[in-house]
């Protein structure tokens, strides 16, 4: 078999593997979705997801490492996060919603009411990474873990209201809330 016969293959198992776990999640909730219902979903063996993947949660952990893979390509530049809004930070941020608009699907049923507590605490904390690569340093990681919780709940928020606003306004909405949590950060104590 050539390996461009084999790279065709993973990958239509892949997107077979991801399309039958989002919606399985989608039908009864990630805690009760089995490896058994996703192949049989998926219609491919129990010996050939055994093969790549330990369990629903390695599963899980590798369509979310691809999908973070795509989107930090979108938002690797090391420019901070208060850059006035008409630089290249503001277009990475769009680029950031735009990502999560393309696998609304994905994340939605993940960080939704039937998702899973393990994921939404994971994706929070690889935001609150990502934020913390784009802050002037503080001394604390207060900071970038309430932008990386207040990031996950705006995605959350405008998926589970059915993407109301175009992912430029989302990104300018939330990019203003952040705006306001590091000035308030960088504020000088005013404590009695």
């Amino acid at each position: 078999m050539s390996q461009q016969t084999e790279n065709v293959r993973v990958r239509r198992t892949r997107k077979l593997l991801r399309e039958a776990l989002i919606d399985l999640i989608e039908q009864k909730g990630f805690e009760k979705v089995t490896v058994a219902e996703i192949t049989d979903r998926a219609l491919i063996s129990r010996a050939a997801f055994y093969r790549t993947h330990r369990d629903k949660y390695d599963l899980v952990a590798q369509i979310y490492d691809e999908a973070m893979a795509a989107l930090l390509g979108t938002v690797d530049d090391a420019t901070p996060v208060t850059t006035p809004a008409t630089t290249p930070a503001a277009e990475r941020w769009v680029a950031f919603f735009e990502h999560i608009d393309t696998y609304h699907r994905f994340y939605a049923a993940m960080l939704g009411r039937k998702g899973s507590p393990w994921f939404a605490d994971r994706m929070r904390a690889a935001l609150s990474e990502m934020v913390t690569a784009h802050l002037p340093a503080t001394g604390t990681d207060l900071v970038p873990a309430v932008l990386g919780a207040m990031f996950a709940q705006s995605i959350t928020w405008w998926l589970e209201a059915g993407r109301p606003v175009p992912p430029r306004e989302i990104a300018a909405t939330s990019a203003r809330l952040a705006g306001a949590v590091i000035r308030e950060a960088a504020a000088p104590d005013r404590s009695p």
